[in-house]
């Protein structure tokens, strides 16, 4: 079987989307979120980290929806591709660029001795207070559990558009 052919299977959900299948704990999904936004962090930042997290973890699905929320905001092209490479790109101030490190730092616990390291905590720290650190932290577990949803029941891109158009998604 060829890459292609197998990439090509993988477009079709295991199972269908967790939000159908168990309700309840999507709506504790979903307050939690919301937590995350709470926190003095601008939106567009919150944005960024979950872009960023679910470009780490692979989620298709999350990586779309992001970048079509984002870009519907008004966020622009520059800054939406820049993501990935936010280190080399001039597209983002330094309270980003902290918050945006802290994202990978939380997303990729077990890629090195010191998960969190504390320049990369410091630096954070520098640009948000306590309870704008925690909505941060909240909202970067949050996506991290929503990849984690839809990257292991391969979940498809796009599809969750569809069922939005039909009334049948909450966000």
């Amino acid at each position: 079987m060829t890459q292609t052919t197998s990439m090509k299977e993988n477009l079709k959900p295991r199972m269908r989307n967790i939000a159908e299948v168990a309700p309840d704990a999507m709506q504790v999904l979903q307050t939690f979120s919301k937590c995350g936004e709470k926190g003095d962090v601008p939106s567009r930042t919150i944005a960024l980290v979950q872009l960023r997290a679910s470009q780490i973890n692979g989620c298709s699905v999350c990586v779309d929806m992001h970048s079509r929320f984002m870009k519907k905001s008004g966020e622009s092209d520059a800054r939406l591709f820049g993501v990935a490479a936010w280190r080399d790109s001039p597209y983002f101030n330094a309270a980003e660029r902290a918050a945006l490190a802290l994202s990978e730092a939380v997303t990729r616990l077990s890629d090195r001795p010191d998960p969190v390291p504390d320049e990369i905590w410091e630096e954070a720290s520098r640009y948000y207070d306590e309870k704008a650190l925690a909505a941060l932290i909240i909202a970067i577990s949050a996506i991290n559990v929503w990849n984690r949803f839809n990257v292991s029941t391969r979940q498809v891109a796009g599809q969750w558009v569809e069922t939005a158009a039909k009334g049948e998604w909450n966000s």
